[in-house]
């Protein structure tokens, strides 16, 4: 027999456990049944933790924020154009899709470099077999060379230092594990990716100290920032073991220039401390931008620098658009790191399948050269698409050179210069409008009012819907600001990933978990 257990409520959780004891012998034993398939403790009226771990039970997954909040409103009415047009348009995802024709185009030209076609399945058995957590040669030689290409030529990369892991996801918190002991922390200048909360955190223990920018001079990092934020720490008895960095940066879409890289790298050195710079979006500059730099390029320029406290964080799932081959890349000039990652890497590898097929895309020179061009051609174009649009509107947006997203300012539509005013409009953006945005103070945005909004995780159709709707946000129809009045009902609604919506399903469903695509 099958029961549906109602939700647990406070008012249930005290009226269940003061009448419990006044209960027949026999409902106590059905009660009894019922606390035991919730795992509750009778004596507390709480859930039960004591059979499972610390890092099982503790809420610092990050899950609980509006930015995951949003992938579950998105999860729960998607959009599709002709089954469900009035659903929410995914544009919380920073997924690249606008050069899959050319991939498929390779695929299908190329047969053999997969294991499961009549040409390449003379394969199968060397590469189901492989093992080695050093992984294919081949495959850390091919990326080795798109690293360099990616950066135009002017660093070589050695493949002995190509480290993997399951995504930028196990590739940052695999580089955690091998600088940072459980208390210790890292600084990270604002504002910056939710999911580092995730990645970084979360089972490592490892602390994140913002170093806040600030829109007044363009979110740069500045040398106060830094020594302020260290200063603190240091107040604080907090052990400071690094900096982490996002280059091009996610939320912003803009690149750091050679003197702040060099200045943070000189920052890092007199402080003796790590660096680790996040390059997941490295082939996303616009075409029309300057040349996109590198620290692994800075550091050949500086002739006084520690080279071993320098470490890169690298992925195909932006570049390419490959999340689903989880391909992480941990490349460290620090021959101990290097060797203790490699250890660890057991632990998340790339399938020897995608890096035998990897391999032999990434070393058709002809492709390489194609698809980088063409990429960032796209995403330029894509991005000036959007940019028009929210212009016809007013809408000012951060100016940005790289990324599958931008920086949306809406301050003017906020009722107050509070980030409660913002998650107020952000509600109304989900539930009315229909977008998932993310908030900035998902990402720990010091003023409220900015939105990250992606825009190459959709068709040229998607696009115009997205705009129509940003165009309804704004009123442009009644020439006039939308009523905030008549959005009232909905901004009673809470954000906690519990209370969003009594009728979600669990947010650590393995299926429906925000957190295991969210990027």
């Amino acid at each position: 027999m099958h029961y549906i257990y109602p939700k647990l409520t406070p008012f249930f959780h005290h009226h269940f456990f003061a009448n419990l004891r006044s209960l027949a012998p026999q409902t106590r034993v059905l009660s009894y049944t019922f606390c035991t398939n919730y795992n509750i403790n009778m004596d507390s009226g709480k859930m039960s933790q004591h059979l499972l771990s610390k890092i099982a039970t503790n809420d610092k997954h990050g899950e609980n924020s509006p930015y995951f909040d949003g992938w579950k409103a998105y999860e729960r009415n998607p959009f599709h154009p002709t089954k469900n047009p009035q659903g929410v348009i995914q544009m919380g995802l920073a997924e690249n899709q606008l050069c899959f024709d050319l991939i498929e185009d390779w695929i299908l030209n190329h047969p053999e470099a997969s294991i499961c076609t009549p040409e390449g399945v003379h394969q199968f058995r060397n590469i189901a077999n492989f093992q080695d957590y050093h992984g294919l040669q081949q495959f850390r030689n091919a990326i080795a060379n798109w690293m360099s290409k990616v950066r135009g030529g002017r660093v070589r990369f050695d493949p002995d230092r190509i480290l993997m892991s399951g995504g930028a996801t196990g590739a940052n918190e695999q580089i955690m594990f091998c600088l940072a002991d459980p208390g210790d922390a890292f600084m990270i200048p604002t504002p910056f990716y939710p999911g580092f909360v995730r990645d970084l955190c979360w089972r490592t223990q490892v602390q994140l100290i913002p170093v806040h920018c600030h829109s007044s001079n363009d979110f740069k990092i500045t040398r106060e920032a830094l020594e302020e934020a260290y200063k603190k720490a240091k107040e604080d008895n907090i052990n400071v073991k690094g900096l982490i960095i996002t280059n091009p940066s996610n939320p912003l879409g803009t690149t750091l220039d050679r003197d702040t890289l060099k200045s943070l790298v000189s920052f890092i050195n007199e402080k003796n401390i790590h660096l680790v710079c996040d390059e997941i979006y490295a082939a996303t500059v616009f075409s029309s931008s300057p040349s996109y730099v590198s620290v692994a390029e800075v550091i050949q320029e500086m002739e006084h620098c520690k080279r071993e406290l320098i470490h890169v964080i690298y992925s195909l799932s932006k570049d390419m658009g490959f999340p689903g081959f989880r391909v992480g890349i941990v490349y460290s000039f620090n021959d101990e790191v290097v060797a203790c990652a490699r250890k660890m890497s057991s632990f998340g590898l790339v399938s020897s399948q995608t890096q035998h097929m990897l391999a032999s895309m990434l070393s058709d020179e002809k492709f390489v050269t194609k698809f980088l061009s063409e990429n960032s051609r796209r995403l330029e174009e894509r991005h000036e698409k959007f940019m028009k649009g929210l212009e016809e509107v007013n809408i000012v947006r951060f100016p940005s050179s790289a990324g599958l997203f931008f920086w949306m300012n809406l301050k003017s539509l906020l009722e107050e210069a509070t980030f409660e005013a913002e998650l107020k409009l952000w509600r109304v953006i989900i539930h009315e409008v229909k977008l998932n945005v993310s908030p900035g103070s998902s990402f720990n945005c010091s003023e409220p009012g900015w939105f990250r909004v992606c825009f190459a995780n959709m068709d040229d159709e998607t696009v115009e819907i997205a705009l129509n709707r940003i165009r309804e946000l704004v009123g442009k129809e009644t020439k006039k600001p939308v009523g905030m009045k008549r959005w009232q009902s909905n901004l009673r609604l809470s954000f906690s990933s519990r209370r969003f919506d009594e009728s979600a399903m669990s947010p650590h469903s393995p299926i429906t978990s925000p957190l295991v695509r969210a990027t």
